[in-house]
């Protein structure tokens, strides 16, 4: 009779290194594995932007989270697909092709650069040849990823703590979604901002999205070319605190003026956007209920003020 072991601190199991579902995440403690992260998951996401065929909104190029991390799901090449998938359980990245073969490489500290290499080398080992553009996005400090060995940390216990927040933002934002029958984004992470969203869409054209810093302007118009109510999830790199966040293109007048909740929730005037402390759901008696009244509540403002089809668009029942 087989029995099942008992999983290794870090490596899985609903208290994976002494860690709750919705595990403490201070930024503070893992930053340097947060930088590293964001960085070899850019190479990753390059790769997949790279052959992936385009999607309205980029929709072509997130990861989902899975039951043991992140994955690219199918990339084609040729008349193959191949997959890329993160496993922050045995911190090892997989590479698998559809006819069958097998590549991994080991998640621990090591610069971008040698990850890069070997990634790149790992896919042609495969069969699968590809030159990307090596200049990270959406970051201040964008060292080539073939030059990076500045950036270099990976600690397994706080990486596996962010998957396991991500598990329980992916459920809890699935949720949301499900209320809302028109068109929506899935759940996924985006490896620019190193974010996790959801967005609903009105329906309606914007006007031209002015432009972030560090990101091409024609990525940008493409991403807010029509009305939308986002929300999703960052882990704190540049807010120092990881946070849940939501916002309206274009934003309506007086949406930053709206009373939201729960209690804590706030908007940024820098940032045109609500925040939740992550702490406050991780904390709360029940962190799903406070979470869905962030993201309902602020949905509703920026649908109310923009007015938003709400019957056309929502759904009803269960």
């Amino acid at each position: 009779m087989e029995t099942t072991k008992s999983p290794r601190p870090g490596h899985g199991g609903p208290g994976s290194g002494g860690t709750p579902p919705w595990p403490p995440l201070p930024i503070e403690e893992w930053q340097d594995t947060c930088t590293t992260l964001h960085l070899w998951m850019q190479v990753v996401g390059k790769i997949r932007l790279k052959l992936s065929p385009m999607t309205n909104h980029w929709w072509q190029v997130p990861f989902y989270v899975t039951s043991r991390g992140l994955t690219t799901s199918p990339i084609p090449y040729q008349m193959r697909t191949f997959e890329m998938n993160f496993d922050f359980v045995d911190h090892r990245m997989h590479l698998e092709t559809n006819d069958g073969q097998k590549r991994s490489i080991d998640l621990k500290p090591r610069p971008v650069a040698d990850f890069y290499t070997e990634t790149l080398g790992a896919l042609r080992s495969l069969g699968i040849g590809l030159v990307i553009w090596t200049k990270p996005v959406e970051v201040e400090e964008r060292i080539p990823f073939e030059q990076d060995h500045t950036h270099a940390s990976y600690d397994p216990e706080y990486a596996n703590r962010w998957w396991r927040a991500l598990v329980q933002v992916d459920r809890v934002f699935k949720d949301f979604r499900s209320r809302f029958i028109g068109k929506a984004s899935p759940v996924h992470l985006f490896w620019g901002a190193f974010d996790i969203a959801v967005t609903r869409f009105s329906g309606r054209k914007a006007p031209e999205h002015p432009g972030v810093p560090n990101v091409g302007h024609s990525v940008m118009v493409e991403a807010y070319s029509h009305e939308v109510s986002s929300c999703g999830f960052w882990p704190g790199a540049g807010l120092g605190m990881p946070a849940f966040y939501s916002y309206a293109y274009p934003e309506p007048e007086a949406f930053r003026t709206c009373r939201v909740k729960p209690g804590e929730a706030y908007y940024d005037e820098q940032l045109r956007e609500f925040l939740l402390p992550y702490d406050v759901v991780r904390t709360a008696k029940n962190p799903d209920e406070v979470l869905l009244a962030f993201l309902q509540s602020t949905y509703e403002a920026a649908a109310k003020l923009a007015l938003w089809d709400r019957n056309g668009l929502e759904r009803s029942g269960p």
